[in-house]
């Protein structure tokens, strides 16, 4: 599912809500997630999980197409764990 699959999703069990309603909400909290996680904090959804941003230290990688080495940068990746609830309701036999 893409962001615009989400909105017109929530929009359609929400009625009460505009479309654009739906897409300023929806924004906002990405937004918030987002700022959370710039900022170096984590963002925790109890039963759906927690996002956070690991550190990848600087390396030596390969051009694929050449093989010739290159310095790789440390960088922030973000990071997902999912929550206990979420993992269950994937795992479920029904």
């Amino acid at each position: 599912m893409i962001k615009s699959e989400l909105i017109a999703k929530l929009a359609e069990e929400n009625p009460h809500l505009t479309h654009k309603d739906v897409e300023r909400v929806v924004g906002v909290v990405l937004d918030k997630i987002t700022a959370a996680l710039v900022a170096g904090g984590r963002v925790e959804l109890r039963g759906f999980g927690a996002f956070s941003v690991r550190s990848r230290p600087a390396r030596v990688g390969r051009n694929p197409r050449t093989g010739a080495s290159v310095a790789v940068k440390a960088k922030a990746v973000p990071f997902f764990k999912s929550g206990k609830e979420l993992r269950e309701r994937l795992n479920a036999t029904d």
